[in-house]
C-alpha cells in the first residue's frame, strides 16, 4: 500500500496574468520519494518548485500539506546579503513549518566543518562553489521532511557531488530535484516527473530509464495523433523524431569518441616513441600544446614563493595535445585547474619545465564568470558587435534572430537586455557568442552550469562537430564521458596525471582503486550514469536486411543532403548582402523563409540517414556474427 502524501497539488494552474504555464496539474509527494523534475527550458519547473515550497500562490486549484510538514527549498541562486557572516547565514532556519528562527550553535558548527567553511567570512566574498556549499549546509544542518533542490550540483567539485549523492540517498524524508547532471540524477532518484507542454507525467523509475520511457510515451502519442488533425500529428511526429534521432546521433558520436580515446591511449602509452615522432615536420604541424616536466608553486597568500609554506599545485607534469584532441580537466575546487590551464595556453609561466604552444593559434575562451557579457547590452548587439542583423557562424553569415533560435531563445528576445537573463540563459548566450568566434583552440571552463538538458544535448553535438582542439574544465561526469578523449586529473600535492578516456575510464585506471572494487555499470548512450566500456548498439528491432525502399533511400540521401547544404550556403550568401533588405524586402523575406525551411529539411534528411545507416550497420554486424557462428559450428 502506497504511503499517504506529504504534500499534494490538485488541479493546479498558474499563468502570471497570461496564458497558463499549466492547468489541471495534479501531483502527490510521499515519504521515500526521491524524484527528479525534468522538462524543457521555460516549461515551468522552477515555478512548480516554488508552488510546492509555498513561495507562490496558485491561480486555481489546491495545495495540501500534511500538518507540521517542514519544507526546505534550495534555490538555484540563494539570496546572500553582503555584510552577513557565513555562520549567521547558515544558522538561519529556512524550512517552512518549523517554529525556531535559528539552528543551535553546535549544529551550525558541525555543518560548517562538514562543508569546510569559515563561519567568520562575509558571504559576499565566497566563490560560486563556496556559496553552494553554504546553501547545502543551511539545508542539511537540520534536514526537513520535504527537500526541494534546484540545480544542487552547480559549482560543486566531483567529491562534494558524490557526498551529496550519498546524503540524498540516505535522506529519510522526500526530495524533489531539478538538475542537468544526468549522473547525479541516475544515482539518487527513484521516480521521474516530466513536465512537458503543460502536462505532468510520472513514472516509478529512476532517471536512468528516462530516455526509454520518454520515447515510449511519445511513440504512443504519435499513434494516438494519427486519429487527430494533421497539425497535432505533425507535432507528435516531430517530437518523437527529435528524441529518436538524438539517440541515434549520440551513438554515432560515441563510436567516434571511442576511436579518439584509443588513439589517445596509444599516445600516452608510448611516450618515448611519440617524442621521436613529434619532431617530424608533419606531426609538428599538428601540435597544439606540448608541456614537459612543468611545475608551479604558490606561497600562502597566492604569490610565488620559495619558502617553507609554499603550496605545490603542479609538479613534473608532461603532456602533448594535438589538433582535434578533446581534453578534460578535473580536480577539487581550489586544486589549481585554472592555474594548469593558464600554463598550458601560455598565459602563466611555469616555475620549471617548458611549455610550447603551436604558432598562430586562434583561441576562443568561455569563462564561468561570463566576463564577455555586458549586462547593459542587448542579445542582438552582444552577437553582432559590428552592428547590423547578421552574425558570422562557421564561416557563413546567419541572421541573428535565427541564430538565437538555434540556442533556444525566442527570436523576439533579440532586443532584450543581458541583465534580464537567468543564469541558464546567460550561459547559453555566452556559449552562442564563444562558439561563433572562429577558433582552432576552444577553452570551456564549467560551461554546463545552469544549462538544461536540451541545451546540453545541443552543446554536445556542436562540440562533436567542432574541427579544432577542445580543453574542457567540468565537474559534470556524464558530459565528460560523452565529450572528451582524455582526462587530466589534479590529484593533490602537485600530482597531475592524464588518463585516456572520460571520467568513468579514469575511475577504472586510477592506481588507488581497490582491488575488486565495483566499477560503474555501462549505460546506453543518452542515459544517465557513467560508462566504462564501449556499448554495443542498442537493438530496438531485430537486425534484418534493409528493404529495397530503405536501401534506395540510403543511396539517395547523401546527394539530397549535399544539395540542401549547397542551397543553404547560397541563401546565406544572398542574405549576407546588407543592401538586399532595403532594395527588395519581399525577396529578403522569401529567402529567409526558404533558408529556415531548407535547414529543417536538412535536419530531417540527416536524421533519416542516421537511422538507416545505423540499421544497416546492425544488420551487417548480425550477418557477420551469424557467419562466424556457422563457421565455428562447422569446424
Amino acid at each position: 500500500m502506497a504511503p499517504p502524501p506529504l504534500l499534494s497539488l490538485r488541479d493546479a494552474a498558474i499563468g502570471f496574468g497570461g496564458p497558463p504555464l499549466f492547468a489541471g496539474l495534479t501531483l502527490h509527494i510521499a515519504k521515500g520519494d526521491i524524484a527528479c523534475l525534468v522538462g524543457r527550458n521555460g516549461c515551468g519547473k522552477s515555478t512548480l518548485m516554488k508552488l510546492i515550497a509555498g513561495e507562490l500562490e496558485l491561480d486555481a486549484g489546491e495545495r495540501y500539506a500534511e500538518p507540521g510538514l517542514t519544507v526546505a527549498y534550495l534555490a538555484q541562486e540563494p539570496a546572500m546579503t553582503a555584510g552577513t557572516r557565513v555562520f549567521d547565514w547558515v544558522s538561519a532556519d529556512i524550512a517552512l513549518g518549523r517554529p525556531q528562527e535559528t539552528h543551535p550553535r553546535h549544529a551550525v558548527e558541525a555543518a560548517l566543518s562538514l562543508f569546510e567553511l569559515d563561519g567568520g567570512r562575509d558571504v559576499a566574498g565566497l566563490s560560486g562553489g563556496e556559496q553552494r556549499r553554504a546553501a547545502l549546509a543551511q539545508v542539511f544542518v537540520d534536514p526537513p521532511d520535504l527537500l526541494l533542490l534546484d540545480e544542487p550540483t552547480n559549482h560543486l567539485d566531483i567529491a562534494t557531488i558524490q557526498w551529496l549523492e550519498g546524503a540524498v540517498r540516505k535522506f529519510r524524508g522526500a526530495a524533489l530535484v531539478v538538475s542537468h547532471d544526468r549522473t547525479f540524477l541516475a544515482n539518487v532518484t527513484n521516480s521521474i516527473l516530466w513536465l512537458e507542454r503543460g502536462r505532468l507525467r510520472r513514472t516509478g523509475q529512476g532517471f536512468g530509464a528516462f530516455d526509454d520511457w520518454c520515447e515510449r510515451v511519445l511513440d504512443e502519442e504519435a499513434r494516438e495523433a494519427q486519429r487527430l488533425d494533421s497539425r497535432l500529428r505533425d507535432e507528435a511526429r516531430w517530437l518523437l523524431r527529435g528524441v529518436t534521432a538524438r539517440r541515434r546521433r549520440n551513438q554515432g558520436r560515441l563510436r567516434k569518441l571511442e576511436e579518439m580515446r584509443a588513439a589517445r591511449a596509444a599516445l600516452l602509452a608510448d611516450t618515448g616513441r611519440i617524442r621521436a615522432r613529434i619532431d617530424d615536420g608533419e606531426v609538428r604541424s599538428k601540435l597544439v600544446i606540448e608541456a614537459r616536466d612543468i611545475a608551479k608553486r604558490f606561497g600562502p597568500e597566492g604569490a610565488d614563493s620559495g619558502g617553507t609554506d609554499t603550496r605545490t599545485v603542479v609538479e613534473g607534469f608532461s603532456t602533448r595535445i594535438l589538433r582535434g584532441d578533446r581534453i578534460g580537466i578535473i580536480g577539487p575546487n581550489g586544486a589549481g585547474k585554472t592555474t594548469l590551464l593558464k600554463m598550458l595556453i601560455g598565459e602563466l609561466k611555469p616555475d620549471s619545465g617548458h611549455v610550447r604552444v603551436g604558432k598562430a593559434l586562434s583561441l576562443a575562451y568561455f569563462d564561468q564568470e561570463r566576463r564577455l557579457l555586458d549586462p547593459k547590452a542587448t542579445l542582438k548587439s552582444t552577437l553582432c558587435e559590428s552592428g547590423g542583423d547578421l552574425v558570422r557562424v562557421g564561416g557563413s553569415m546567419r541572421h541573428v534572430r535565427g541564430y538565437l533560435k538555434d540556442w533556444l531563445f525566442d527570436p523576439r528576445e533579440a532586443e532584450a537586455r543581458v541583465a534580464t537573463l537567468s543564469g541558464g540563459q546567460g550561459n547559453r548566450l555566452m556559449l552562442a557568442k564563444v562558439l561563433a568566434t572562429p577558433s582552432d583552440l576552444l577553452i570551456l571552463d564549467e560551461p554546463t552550469n545552469d544549462l538544461d538538458m536540451d541545451t546540453l544535448d545541443l552543446l554536445q553535438g556542436l562540440l562533436a562537430d567542432y574541427a579544432g582542439t577542445l580543453i574542457l574544465v567540468s565537474h559534470d561526469r556524464d558530459f565528460l564521458d560523452k565529450t572528451v578523449s582524455s582526462t587530466i586529473v589534479l590529484e593533490g600535492d602537485g600530482r597531475v596525471k592524464e588518463y585516456a578516456g572520460g571520467y568513468a575510464d579514469y575511475l577504472v585506471q586510477r592506481p588507488d582503486r581497490p582491488s575488486g572494487a565495483a566499477v560503474p555499470p555501462a549505460a546506453p548512450p543518452g542515459k544517465g550514469g557513467t560508462k566504462t566500456a564501449p556499448e554495443a548498439p542498442a537493438k530496438s528491432r531485430p537486425a534484418t536486411r534493409l528493404s529495397y525502399k530503405d536501401r534506395r533511400a540510403l543511396d539517395l540521401l547523401p546527394d539530397e543532403i549535399a544539395a540542401l547544404e549547397a542551397e543553404i550556403a547560397a541563401l546565406e550568401a544572398e542574405l549576407s548582402d546588407r543592401g538586399l533588405y532595403a532594395a527588395d524586402p519581399g525577396r529578403f523575406a522569401q529567402a529567409a523563409a526558404r533558408l529556415e525551411a531548407a535547414r529543417t529539411d536538412l535536419s530531417a534528411a540527416e536524421d533519416r540517414w542516421l537511422i538507416l545507416e545505423t540499421r544497416r550497420e546492425e544488420a551487417e554486424a548480425a550477418q557477420r556474427n551469424r557467419g562466424g557462428a556457422a563457421g565455428a559450428t562447422a569446424a
